[in-house]
């Protein structure tokens, strides 16, 4: 990482895109810079590699490149210095994203690469594989062999509606269940564009609730608004459902990045953002927390900065594709309980029961 980031940086007019597979690569490389900028222009300065790259492959390829360049160093230095790194590092440059794919095979392009994040849609290209999409209803029975799902060819489709993603690929998948559930936008000459929705699988369920990925996300957007006036924000979190003691309740890990640690926010407003988030949940969750007392209070756990860095670092030893890594936005695997938990610095719990009213019935 700190040689290409290096390299990066002396060929810097010669580079037109940064790009990772997944966000969170490219999260990051940034990160790394942020943290090693000084390290970095000291080398260009002096034209010698920091003796923490150890590698003497590295370090003669290094060679090759790497000359004394004290006005690259000074421009680095004062792009670096400002301690104002909030505008997500691209300083008004376009973030696009070109196409939707996964470990088993690609399988759509965005023909509009240049339009908004949360406006992106993805058009499906049937010579990928082979696609087939479940209609996706939360409400409707489970399958069973007596009664297998229906599912639909690409011009079956309709616009507004929700599918489950089946695919067949070329190197032998059969009607694999991706477990993506995508929204029809509407359609490219007959071809039927697609936003992604969320994941199919609940992340979260301490009894008859459940709670998705973008459910849980929409949550904690809304509870980081309240970091706003504090210059703060939600760097990363992840979440898990805590059964040890009845009732269980929901418990959130966020690392935070604050802007002035002499404005940082305060113990009350962190637990006014569990009353956010519960406020958030939907109407099941909240019935269990306010009429049925089977949930208890929401928690925030804010964990040191780097811990996500450290979660990262623990599965790429274990294995783990850091071209494929994402954040698990819930996680149940006890050493990765007992590193987040060994790194918290501070416990919140909503001060109230958020607001639920029965519903009437005629």
């Amino acid at each position: 990482m700190y040689s290409q980031m290096l390299c990066g940086l002396i060929m810097r007019e010669e580079v037109l895109r940064v790009g990772a597979v997944f966000a969170s690569g490219l999260l990051r490389a940034i990160r790394f810079l942020q943290l090693n900028w000084k390290e970095l222009a000291n080398d260009i300065a002096t034209g010698s590699l920091n003796h923490k790259v150890t590698s003497p492959s590295i370090r003669e390829c290094m060679a090759k490149i790497l000359k004394p360049n004290q006005e690259l160093a000074e421009f680095i230095t004062n792009e670096c210095s400002d301690e104002n790194w909030e505008d997500y590092y691209s300083g008004g440059l376009p973030k696009p994203c070109t196409m939707y794919a996964s470990s088993e095979c690609y399988f759509g392009l965005n023909l509009r690469p240049m339009s908004k994040p949360s406006e992106v849609s993805y058009t499906i290209m049937p010579n990928m594989g082979y696609f087939e999409f479940l209609p996706h209803d939360p409400s409707a029975p489970a399958f069973s062999r007596e009664s297998p799902p229906r599912l639909l060819d690409l011009a079956d489709l309709e616009a507004g509606k929700e599918y489950e993603l089946v695919i067949t690929t070329y190197s032998g998948l059969n009607r694999y269940r991706v477990g993506d559930i995508l929204l029809v936008t509407g359609f490219y000459n007959k071809a039927p564009q697609f936003r992604f929705v969320r994941r199919k699988n609940v992340l979260l369920s301490i009894e008859s609730d459940k709670t998705d990925e973008s459910e849980l996300q929409k949550a904690i957007e809304n509870a980081s608004l309240l970091l706003r006036e504090f210059s703060t924000s939600v760097v990363e979190y992840t979440s898990y459902a805590d059964t040890k003691i009845i009732p269980g309740h929901y418990v959130i890990y966020w690392e935070l990045l604050v802007k002035d640690p002499a404005n940082s926010p305060t113990g009350e407003v962190l637990n006014r953002c569990c009353l956010a988030m519960e406020e958030s949940l939907n109407s099941v969750y909240r019935q269990s927390r306010v009429a049925d007392n089977s949930i208890g209070p929401l928690e925030i756990r804010v964990v040191k900065n780097g811990t996500f860095e450290e979660l990262m670092d623990y599965a790429i030893s274990r294995g783990a594709s850091i071209n494929q890594y994402k954040v698990p936005r819930c996680v149940s695997f006890t050493p990765i309980m007992e590193l987040l938990d060994c790194r918290v610095v501070s416990k919140h719990f909503s001060p109230s029961a958020p607001h639920w009213t029965p519903e009437r019935r005629s």
